[in-house]
């Protein structure tokens, strides 16, 4: 980009937030948990491809059942492939198991943000 008197630099904020390591910590729990045998049937919430290969594992080499559910129309592909069952999660319960707007702790009160 070549800058001059008639296109100047412009600045522009960016607000991006973005989960970062949630998908990893459940894959590493999803597995260190199977290998430990503490649990019988595993479930995921969640929608993200890139829990196919941990998924797989469990269901391959451990040879335990996974369940997807997630509250989107269409499942992921890469979920589907290796998984024992797949749901969907209504709107309406998903709402209902939240958490109410705001919350009251020993500091004082705090509330979800907008969006949630």
């Amino acid at each position: 980009m070549r800058v001059s008197s008639s296109n100047p630099i412009r600045w522009v904020k960016v607000d991006k937030t973005e989960e970062k390591g949630s998908d990893v910590n459940l894959a590493t729990h999803l597995l260190r948990d199977g290998f430990k045998a503490l649990y019988e049937l595993a479930v995921i919430m969640s929608n993200d491809s890139d829990l196919r290969e941990p998924v797989r594992i469990v269901r391959q080499d451990l040879n335990l059942p996974v369940g997807i559910i997630n509250p989107h129309q269409i499942h992921s592909r890469e979920l589907q492939e290796f998984a024992t069952f797949r749901k969907r999660i209504r709107e309406a319960d998903l709402a209902s198991s939240q958490f109410p707007e705001s919350l009251q702790d020993a500091k004082g009160t705090f509330k979800k943000p907008r969006g949630w």
